[in-house]
């Protein structure tokens, strides 16, 4: 597979995956979102939401993936996306307290 480009993915679908933990690694939230890449370059990917918010990534493509063909459940409200045409997960560990 082919490395990924900021520009190939202007005017693309991306299903977006965040985990969040405490510093302990114990898991506080699950979050699953999707929407339309607007901007991509070396400093964001803005992502306007399917509710209509804007979301930043960060520029990191090693976190991108095509996605196979499929419907993808979201586990939170159960909507369904349909053969969306990217995917991104990130884990997110909250710092230890002081």
């Amino acid at each position: 597979m082919g490395k990924i480009r900021f520009s190939e993915l202007v005017g693309k679908t991306i299903l977006i995956g965040l985990t969040y933990y405490t510093a302990d690694d114990e898991l506080i939230e699950r979050r699953q979102f999707w929407g339309t890449v607007v901007e991509s370059n070396k400093s964001r990917i803005l992502v306007r939401l399917n509710n209509g918010e804007m979301f930043n990534l960060p520029p990191d493509l090693s976190a991108i993936e095509k996605a196979p063909l499929g419907e993808y459940r979201l586990h939170s409200t159960g909507e369904v996306v349909v053969n969306p045409d990217y995917l991104t997960t990130w884990s997110l560990t909250r710092p230890k307290e002081q």
